[in-house]
């Protein structure tokens, strides 16, 4: 199973010690799904987990962030965007990530923001659910 990861799914894990988006980020790091990144993508959690607001909210370092994230790209497939997929959706962001998927083959994409995605991937074998679906399907895919 390959999936990409939203950044407000990562933010999810780094500030709640339980859950499905822990779940994700854990599993992803046992090699129980592919997660699929590009550099983009990347930079963007950097950026965003490593705000002054997020690392008071999770109670990690930049150092302690920055170990995560090289632990998450040690074990991601790593996606060059060699075909442009813009303009797709509304938002620039997300745009990113749906071309990570699209670039990167991935089944699913994991985000809270359903609304904004829609159903753009399906017609690509892309699937757009939130964390806690997504946990049930990578445990069905693994029995």
């Amino acid at each position: 199973m390959r999936a990409v990861l939203d950044t407000d799914v990562l933010v999810a894990a780094f500030r709640s010690a339980s859950g499905a988006s822990r779940w994700l980020l854990r599993s992803a790091l046992r090699h129980k799904f592919t997660v699929v990144v590009s550099v983009p993508l990347m930079l963007e959690y950097e950026a965003v987990l490593t705000r002054p607001e997020q690392l008071a909210a999770s109670g990690l370092s930049v150092k302690q962030v920055n170990s995560v994230l090289a632990a998450l790209a040690a074990v991601a497939n790593p996606v060059r965007l060699s075909f442009r997929w813009r303009p797709l959706l509304a938002d620039a962001g997300d745009d990113m990530v749906m071309e990570t998927a699209l670039n990167g083959g991935a089944q699913l994409v994991v985000t809270f923001n359903l609304r904004d995605f829609g159903s753009v991937g399906e017609p690509f074998g892309c699937r757009v659910v939130l964390p806690r679906e997504a946990v049930t399907i990578i445990r069905k895919a693994r029995k």
